[in-house]
Order: structure tokens, then sequence, then C-alpha cells
């Protein structure tokens, strides 16, 4: 018999979140591996708010929000609290139940800024990686390195000369007139008006230079987890410097290798990387700092062959995460989302790791 179109919709529902959710739904084990980070970060979560007021938001479904931002690509907060009022799987992973009310967004955004001043981010980095350790996904010996422009959230016709005075009126507010043809524009003399961090740059030549950031990934060999970040403005020297930095945090007990573009071929930063007790497996320039004493070995080819899976960190953090041009603004901003997304990046490829074989 056919069926009627109805148009009335029933009033209640006795099915719940949690039922409607296949049980092997990607998003279930990745629940569980935020359940545990959050359950580690409690006492540092809890020393964030005071003891009396008004509740705010969660912060652990706050982070839960945060984390399906990142996941499903949802382009602003705005858009986040749409999809949470009708979306019932992005309900059932932040925790709200069918009938409660969903947050104002300019709340949601000045809540996240708590979390911004309690360096929340690198918290959950890293109780990511301490899970990643605790399973035996990570390896203790091989590392890769690499950096990557983020461009920022600004304008070229922001960057202006630091010395100028006022000036008149736009002739368009929305897009003013800006003649710059000819004009020599360096980050020591010109700053942006939009994001005054943010540093004109190209990592090679040929290519145009744009307002930018960079952003940097540690990378263990065995299963390609990420095990550290940082976000600098961007400069010549800036991946060479945050290379050693994070290299420098690493346990020293034992012999390391590190592998890297032949961006990071040069003798300051190969004699360096010796003095930290570590072997460079760095990509080879003609005119090279690496000897045969490296390269005549089986590991550096195959530290050549791993190091290229960082590239698909930052495909992930770029495509997915939308970070190849972001909606915020400063090193610390910028800085806490490119961590907080790279954490996101180790949840997924820790749920593929450890996914049952079919």
């Amino acid at each position: 018999m056919r069926g009627t179109d109805s148009e009335q919709s029933g009033m209640f529902s006795y099915i719940s979140a949690e039922r409607r959710v296949p049980k092997d739904h990607p998003l279930r084990a990745i629940r569980a591996m935020v359940d545990t980070v959050l359950k580690e970060l409690r006492p540092h979560l809890d020393g964030l708010y005071a003891r009396g007021g008004r509740p705010s938001i969660a912060p652990e479904r706050l982070l839960r929000a945060l984390l399906l931002q990142v996941l499903y690509s949802v382009r602003s907060e705005r858009m986040l609290m749409e999809q949470l009022d009708y979306n019932l799987l992005f309900r059932w992973f932040v925790g709200l139940s069918m009938d409660d009310p969903i947050w104002d967004a300019t709340v949601f955004t000045k809540n996240r800024e708590r979390l911004l001043a309690g360096e929340v981010a690198q918290g959950f980095f890293q109780q990511v990686v301490a899970q990643a350790r605790a399973q035996g996904l990570l390896s203790a010996e091989h590392f890769t390195v690499d950096g990557t422009l983020i461009e920022a959230w600004a304008g070229h016709k922001s960057f202006k000369r630091k010395a100028d005075g006022p000036q008149p009126p736009p002739d368009d507010p929305g897009n003013p007139t800006v003649n710059f043809h000819g004009e020599q524009r360096r980050n020591d003399t010109h700053q942006s008006t939009t994001d005054p961090q943010a540093r004109l740059y190209k990592k090679a030549s040929g290519q145009e230079a744009k307002l930018c950031y960079l952003g940097h990934l540690l990378m263990e060999n065995r299963n390609g987890l990420l095990v550290n970040t940082q976000l600098t403005q961007a400069s010549g020297h800036a991946e060479r410097d945050s290379a050693l930095a994070m290299v420098a945090k690493l346990p020293g007990w034992r012999v390391l290798t590190l592998g890297a573009d032949k961006a990071y071929d040069t003798a300051a930063f190969v004699r360096e990387l010796r003095d930290h007790r570590v072997t460079p497996h760095v990509a080879q320039k003609p005119a090279t700092a690496i000897d045969r004493r490296t390269s005549r070995h089986p590991g550096y080819a195959v530290s050549q062959q791993r190091r290229k899976r960082i590239e698909e960190a930052f495909g992930w953090l770029k495509t997915v995460a939308l970070l190849r041009k972001t909606r915020y603004r400063g090193v610390a901003r910028v800085g806490w989302m490119f961590t907080f997304a790279a954490a996101a990046y180790n949840l997924v490829r820790m749920r593929n790791l450890l996914a049952p074989a079919t």
C-alpha cells in the first residue's frame, strides 16, 4: 500500500542520540580517546574558572565542539552553532541532549578565549601524544621536521608603511584603491594594519610573497604521528630555529635521527644537530653539509622515504582543518589553532591505526 505524505511531525521521540549513532561510526573511537584526554586535563581546566558566579559553557563541551569544527571543516563558529542545533551526531559528540539549547556564537567565541589564555591546546596535544605513546605507536629514535606557510587573515592593501601618519578617508571603505606599483615593501618598514604580527614572506624564488606565518611540525617516522608543533612569524631562519627548539625537547639518552628537506642542509644546522647527538638525515644539496659517514648507511635512505609523510599532515591541516588561510590573527591565536588541529590529525591517525582488522 502506498504511504502517505504527511506533514505532521512527531512531538516526542523515544530514541536517544546515543542509539541513533551507529556502533561502528568513526567518531565513536575518537570520542573515547577525547574523553580520556579531557579527564587528564580536568584539574587544569578547573583552575581556569572562578569558584562562584554564573556557570559558563563547560570547557569539555567547548573543546569537543571545536574538535568537530576541525574534523568537519566548519568555516565559522556561527555555522558550527547552526550544525549543533539540528545535527544529532554533533549533539551526541559534544554531550548535548536532544532538548539542550544551543549557545550564542558570540558567547561561544568569548568562552574560547579563556582556553586560549590557559594554553589548553598544548595540553590537549600533549595528552593525545601520551595516549599514542602508551599504545606503542611512536618511534623513540627516528623523526622528521618541516615547516609550511599559513596565509594570514590580511590582504596586501593592509600592508602599509609604519611611518605614515593619518590617511585620508578611502574612496571605497570596503575595497579601497591602493597603488603600490614600484614601491619597495619590506617587513622592517611596512606592517599590516589588519594583522600586525603577519610578515611578508615567500619560501622559494619565483613565488609570490604573502602575508603569512610559518607552521612547524615534528613527526615520528614509525606511523607518521606528530609529536611537537610550533608556529612562528615568517622568516628565513625560522624553520631551522624551530627544528632545533623541538629537537631539544626530545629525550636525549639515545642517539636520534632527524629527516628534513634540502632547506635544512646548512653547515650550522647540521653542526647543531650533531652537538645534540642527533644524526642529520637531511636531503642533500649539490654543495651539501652531509658527508658519507651519514649518507652511506641504509637508514639514511629510509629516512628520506619516510620524511615525505609529513606532507600528508600539512595537506590535512590545510584542507580539512582549513589552515591554508587562517581565520585568526596574531601568533597566539593562530598557534593555538595550529596545535589543536595537529591534535585532531593525530586522533584521526590513531583511530585508523587502532581500528580492528576486518
